[in-house]
């Protein structure tokens, strides 16, 4: 016996009480999204800090520096002026950017713990997904970054995702990079969340995001959406997830210091964030237990929580 997706269930009076799952299970899975920033979200720092500027003869704040004096001087955006930089620098160091070369760059981004499945045991996203299908959920990760999605594309957790929205380059027909493509900057985030919702997974179709669809037609509607990022980089996404009836949660480097912490909970009191807590994706952690609650209470919202669960 299969649920309605959506309706509450209640079983007659004269059924075992204990209702095998798997009869719960007959409905097909609804579409479930977790949205990822990826710098200071899922990794330390800025991607490009790693290995790239250094191999380009800069230092990190150098870079930045520079980066932030152009996107001045010019009254540009911040994500296209730095990754104009970052092509001239590797043009002016004999290393033209190549797709491939920001790939190995990804593979040396440091990920928070937890992440990976290891000796310790599974990984998050193993974990969320397992936690997902005994709730009736079919949960979909996905990635709304200012960062490269090149680098991402490299990074060793780049398969769990359903898709990445992020700042790209256009290649030439010899792969080298000659210009930026897409720039996601803080703002500009917002809209991806509107393709996700509306199962538009391209930077450049405008047209189904602008045409009106019935709430009832969307693959992910915001109330089954939880959307993790970094404190201010991310309060505008962040708000609009908190508004349109979906859940947002502010993560932290749990190196940060107290005054650091401070500012980040600072955002439940401005009523912009559902959570605070620390990038720590292990099993017990915070974080672990704040997900997967949402993920609970967005199955008994659907009305696809298991009888006894």
């Amino acid at each position: 016996m299969g649920l309605t997706a959506g309706l509450a269930f209640s079983p007659p009076a004269h059924w075992h009480s204990s209702l095998d799952r798997s009869e719960i299970h007959m409905a097909k899975p609804l579409k479930t999204a977790l949205i990822y920033d990826f710098d200071g979200t899922l990794a330390r720092g800025n991607m490009q800090e790693v290995s790239f500027i250094p191999s380009v003869g800069m230092g990190i704040g150098d870079f930045w520096g520079e980066a932030e004096a152009l996107t001045r001087e010019a009254d540009g955006d911040g994500i296209l002026m730095y990754m104009q930089l970052m092509l001239q620098h590797a043009r002016q160091n004999g290393a033209p950017i190549t797709r491939e070369g920001l790939r190995e760059h990804g593979q040396d981004v440091k990920l928070f713990d937890g992440l990976k499945n290891d000796l310790t045991g599974k990984g998050w996203f193993e974990r969320i997904n397992e936690k997902g299908r005994e709730y009736g959920l079919d949960i979909e990760h996905y990635i709304v970054s200012a960062g490269l999605e090149e680098m991402i594309d490299g990074c060793p957790i780049r398969d769990e995702f359903h898709h990445v929205f992020a700042s790209k380059f256009v290649y030439d027909k010899d792969g080298v990079a000659i210009w930026p493509a897409v720039g996601v900057n803080y703002t500009t985030k917002t809209q991806y969340l509107f393709r996700i919702n509306k199962g538009v997974l391209n930077h450049w179709e405008h047209d189904k995001i602008n045409k009106f669809m019935p709430d009832d037609a969307r693959p992910v509607p915001f109330e089954r959406m939880i959307f993790l990022g970094d404190g201010d980089t991310d309060v505008p996404t962040m708000k609009m997830m908190h508004s349109k009836g979906g859940f947002s949660i502010a993560v932290y480097d749990p190196r940060f210091n107290e005054k650091d912490q401070k500012k980040i909970y600072s955002l439940i009191s401005e009523d912009r964030v559902n959570f605070v807590a620390a990038a720590d994706y292990r099993e017990g952690s915070a974080l672990d237990l704040i997900v997967k609650g949402l993920i609970g209470r967005i199955a008994i919202n659907a009305g696809t929580m298991p009888e006894g669960v």
